[in-house]
Formats: structure tokens, C-alpha cells, sequence
């Protein structure tokens, strides 16, 4: 009886503390559902051997050009501000991530967990072309102050030339490969 009791009142802390998974556990039994019918999730591994060559250029282009958003881009007398200036470069910002981080998850999965949507490449082509749309367009648009009579203009600072040197590497590396395989 009291073997029963000890018994019962640890499957009771078993419950109350894991909840009633590692009740079942402790029976020996675990029919604990699984996400997708029972089969495990497929495990993440970083290996950039699952990248192409062009994918990595992509990437560290991608990495440049989101570091060179915060670098000065526009200067005049002594004062300079970044590429976030321009508040539509944040969305530059925003897609820079996210082809980082699906890079990132093509080199970690031999087989991405979600569907993309669309083909690698023209998934590719898309983000860094509109990235380059962007930059090109913040490039374009300097800054200038007109007061009554006197306009200045203010001078591209090496932020911009960095981020426009990336963008146009992402986009090339994300293009040529397609012109190569329709040439062929």
C-alpha cells in the first residue's frame, strides 16, 4: 500500500512539474505527437559547400552593402549622414537580412524545411535587383539646401560608392549565371 502510494504520488509530481509528456515517459511509454506526422525536423547544420560560388558572392556583397548603409554617404561642410538617411533604404536594410539569413539556411539545410516560393535564382535575381534599384536611386538623390537665392549641394561621401560597388557585385553575381546557362 504504501509502495502504491509513493508510486502514485510520484506520477502525480510528474504530471504537475512536466506536465502529463513526462507522466508518460515515466511509464515508459511516449506517444508524444511529433510535428509532421512523426517524422523528426531535419537538423541544421552550417556547411558552405552547399553554396555556389555565386551564392557566397551574393552574400559577402549583401553583408557589405548592409554594413555600408550606416557609413557617411553624403557630406558638406564637415558634417556627413549615412544611407539610412534616406528612409527608404531602410527597406535595403530589411532585404539585406533576409537574403543573408536565407543563405544562411540554404548552407545549414540540405533541404530547406519551407518552400521558397520561387526558383533559387530568380528568387536571388529579384532582392538583389531591387536592392540595387534602391541604392542606385539613394546614390542619384543627394542632398541639397537652397536658401532665398543660394543653393548647395552636398558631395558623395565613400558610403555611397561602397554600397553601389556591392549592390551592382550582388546583382551581377545573382544575373550573370542565368545569361551563362541561356547562352549555352
Amino acid at each position: 500500500m504504501r509502495q502504491t502510494r509513493r508510486r502514485g504520488n510520484l506520477l502525480l509530481q510528474l504530471r504537475g512539474a512536466a506536465g502529463p509528456a513526462a507522466a508518460r515517459r515515466a511509464r515508459g511509454r511516449d506517444d508524444t505527437p511529433r510535428p509532421g506526422g512523426g517524422a523528426l525536423a531535419p537538423s541544421f547544420s552550417f556547411d558552405l559547400a552547399r553554396l555556389s560560388s555565386d551564392d557566397k558572392i551574393i552574400g559577402a556583397a549583401t553583408l557589405v552593402l548592409f554594413i555600408s548603409l550606416f557609413l557617411p554617404w553624403f557630406g558638406y561642410a564637415g558634417q556627413s549622414v549615412d544611407g539610412l538617411w534616406h528612409g527608404f533604404e531602410y527597406l535595403t536594410l530589411i532585404v539585406a537580412v533576409a537574403i543573408v539569413a536565407y543563405l544562411v539556411l540554404r548552407a545549414g539545410f540540405e533541404r530547406l524545411p519551407f518552400g521558397a516560393g520561387l526558383p533559387h535564382e530568380l528568387l536571388l535575381i529579384a532582392a538583389t535587383g531591387f536592392n540595387f534599384i534602391l541604392v542606385l536611386i539613394g546614390f542619384l538623390a543627394k542632398p541639397s539646401v537652397t536658401f532665398l537665392f543660394l543653393s548647395a549641394s552636398a558631395s558623395w561621401d565613400f558610403g555611397a560608392y561602397i554600397s553601389l560597388i556591392a549592390a551592382i557585385v550582388a546583382v551581377a553575381a545573382a544575373v550573370l549565371p542565368v545569361v551563362r546557362a541561356r547562352a549555352r
